[in-house]
């Protein structure tokens, strides 16, 4: 196994720890599953550029890194809702749009490959990714040192402005799929 695909699987790996993080009632919990998620979301980072750049593209890879992706992103977006939160309701309609679109995508992609087709992130898809990415980290580190303070509101705002706009590239990247692929769509239907 190479060392892309190693990246890969302990991404995945990392996600129980994350959980773990999420839940064990320890001081600065939320900094603790922050950093785990990071850590997590670099492998991501480096796995497709040292597979591309070492020329080790597998299969295996192609299929499992996009799961490793989805599991680690939609594990963390699913936990953010279990945590209490006056705008709760608004957070859960914004997780299930993103949970949504994933499996949508997904299942675009597992048509397509049963074509033999590939179909590959775009810009709206990666930059959707860093900005989850981005919005995620920065919903968990709204309690703690910053509890109380100026800099706890101005987190909260960020990080629900930062889920908004992870929404809404959401939405773009899956139109932006099927726009781009409507000549493999048109095969496959």
């Amino acid at each position: 196994m190479n060392l892309a695909n190693k990246l890969t699987l302990f991404r995945i790996a990392l996600i129980p720890v994350f959980i773990a993080f999420f839940y064990i009632p320890i001081p600065y919990w939320n900094y603790y599953a922050a950093l785990v998620f990071v850590v997590a979301s670099l492998t991501d980072l480096f796995d497709g550029r040292i597979a591309r750049k070492r020329s080790i593209v597998t299969n295996f890879g192609k299929l499992i890194d996009p799961i490793a992706d989805k599991l680690l992103v939609c594990s963390a977006l699913i936990m953010l809702t279990a945590k209490p939160d006056s705008g709760a309701w608004v957070n859960e309609i914004l997780v299930i749009i993103m949970v949504g679109r994933e499996f949508v995508i997904s299942g675009l992609r597992l048509l397509a490959a049963a074509e033999g087709k590939v179909l590959a992130a775009d810009m709206f898809g990666k930059s959707k990714t860093v900005v989850q990415i981005v919005a995620i980290v920065t919903v968990l580190l709204r309690d703690g040192v910053f509890a109380g303070t100026f800099f706890e509101q101005v987190i909260i705002i960020g990080g629900f402005a930062l889920m908004c706009a992870a929404t809404v590239l959401s939405v773009l990247s899956c139109v932006s799929y099927f726009i781009k692929n409507k000549d493999v769509m048109k095969e496959l239907v």
